[in-house]
């Protein structure tokens, strides 16, 4: 089995159970628009870990940067002021996100792109860059291979992709067990996304680091009904729900998401091909 296919098939193992979701009261997709706003706020007032390092020593050089994936601003506003950014574009699939993109572009006073869609959907109206950055977007993508090379031919200079070293969703696995008796996936993780830049001819930089704990969401509470949302239960679980994530350690006063992209993780960079 080649790694494109391995991954593919990975990701597809994350199907809810039929059954579990036929009696879900909510959808358990749910994206915590909350989480990403509070990141971008953190990062922007005190950028941390290597995906800023990295972005920054390619950016030695004024330059325009593509942001694919950039809900609401964590992996490339935190450069503005930090680094010579000529222009930004900004791609996300979700324009509530965007306009908190644009609204904190707008407050750091570069006047942004945005374009609404999924990536690489929207690449052929979206405008090649010195830099591309893609934070925490690949375990969405199941299709790597189109995604990565419309990445790379984006670039002028360079690829920098942020990735969990483990499917973020794994934070969740002893949770399923608790409440549903069933295991769910460990993969892919991030050594399955170099396996598939190697297969596709990409030997990249590779910095592993870890984020320092912060508090993702405004209170406990909310953490607790994102979770159960999650994971297909009624809202009169909620109190088993706050039980167990207190027996899983979780830190009342600094609450994390557990499912967007974890702490662990690993900032990978390579050439780009644009001109």
């Amino acid at each position: 089995m080649t790694a494109l296919h391995r991954w593919a098939d990975l990701l597809a193992a994350w199907a809810i159970p039929s059954k579990i979701l036929a009696n879900a009261p909510e959808s358990p997709w749910v994206l915590p628009r909350q989480v990403f706003q509070r990141r971008a706020d953190a990062q922007i007032a005190a950028p941390t870990g290597e995906t800023h390092t990295a972005t920054r020593a390619a950016l030695a050089e004024p330059g325009t940067v593509l942001d694919v994936g950039a809900a609401a601003g964590a992996t490339s506003l935190p450069l503005l002021g930090r680094a010579p950014v000529r222009e930004l574009t900004a791609v996300d699939a979700d324009d509530e996100l965007l306009a908190g993109f644009a609204a904190r572009a707008a407050d750091l006073g570069l006047p942004t792109t945005i374009l609404c869609g999924r990536w690489p959907e929207l690449a052929d109206e979206t405008p090649v860059a010195d830099v591309v950055v893609c934070g925490n977007v690949v375990y969405n993508v199941a299709d790597l291979a189109r995604f990565v090379h419309a990445l790379t031919a984006h670039a002028r200079r360079r690829v920098i992709v942020e990735v969990a070293a483990a499917h973020p969703l794994t934070e969740l696995n002893p949770l399923w067990r608790r409440f549903h008796g069933i295991e769910r996936p460990t993969g892919p993780t991030a050594d399955d996304f170099l396996a598939v830049l190697s297969e596709l001819g990409i030997e990249p930089a590779v910095a592993r680091w870890r984020r320092l704990p912060e508090a993702e969401y405004a209170t406990f509470a909310e953490l607790t009904d994102v979770t159960r949302r999650r994971l297909c239960l009624p809202a009169d679980a909620e109190p088993d729900v706050a039980a167990a994530l207190r027996e899983l350690g979780v830190d009342l006063a600094l609450p994390p998401d557990l499912g967007s992209s974890g702490r662990d993780l690993v900032t990978v960079s390579w050439p780009g091909r644009g001109v």
